[in-house]
């Protein structure tokens, strides 16, 4: 039995004569399967992690079986975000405004312990600890730096989470809804999430009365006088 046959397998009987020109399936199936097998990566790589990238789609591994060889240099164009290095919080704001960019449906893949939580760099007062701090991750791949292997199989496991999605189901065809955007992060003396900026607000005002306090009351030993004093 073939693939086809696998995906389109239904409980209908069909007739010998026509049973390989007709499959008699669902909308779901058949729309998810389209989907699968032609995703498009975005083609951009972070750290050492995108060293192991490059090798999968060359022709030892061919991600070609997998409809996924087109990585594509515009996120217009892209349906999967491979997140392959370590996040440093000078680079989060570009990763965010691809990722605003890229049309739905889109995916992410956090590839390598860096991309996953920080890695051995999570103490670095530069590095994000992971990329999910800001987006969405559909699959973590493990590993310093993953092998090819482990990629391919990242990518496989996002195929089967999309044979599970619905037309009926998913956000990007629900009337009147936009889609995520994510709000480009500020980076400043450290990096702010919009998105929490009520909760920053928050604690920075609950804090301000005892500063106030303390700045606004003198201390015991200091006098004050009217007297001029002389020359």
């Amino acid at each position: 039995m073939t693939a086809a046959n696998e995906t389109f397998a239904s409980d209908i009987p069909i007739p010998d004569e026509v049973a390989d020109n007709i499959f008699i399936t669902t909308i779901d199936k058949i729309y998810n399967w389209s989907r699968r097998n032609s995703l498009w990566p975005l083609g951009f790589g972070l750290a050492c992690c995108a060293i192991e990238m490059i090798c999968t789609a060359a022709s030892r591994y061919d991600l070609a079986r997998f409809g996924m060889e087109v990585f594509r240099a515009s996120p217009r164009q892209a349906d999967v975000m491979i997140v392959s290095g370590t996040v440093t919080k000078k680079m989060i704001p570009t990763i965010v405004r691809l990722y605003n960019q890229m049309p739905e449906p889109r995916y992410v893949l956090s590839m390598g312990a860096c991309s996953n939580g920080g890695g051995p760099f999570k103490e670095g007062y530069n590095v994000v600890d992971g990329v999910d701090k800001l987006l969405p991750v559909d699959v973590y791949v493990p590993g310093c730096p993953p092998t090819p292997q482990a990629l391919i199989y990242g990518l496989m496991t996002l195929q089967e989470k999309i044979s599970q999605q619905s037309i009926r189901s998913v956000p990007w065809y629900q009337k009147g809804s936009p889609g995520e955007v994510v709000p480009i992060p500020v980076l400043g003396p450290d990096l702010v999430d919009l998105r929490q900026i009520d909760l920053i607000r928050e604690n920075s005002v609950g804090s301000m009365p005892e500063e106030a306090e303390s700045v606004s009351q003198p201390s015991e030993s200091t006098e004050t006088t009217d007297e001029p004093t002389s020359a």
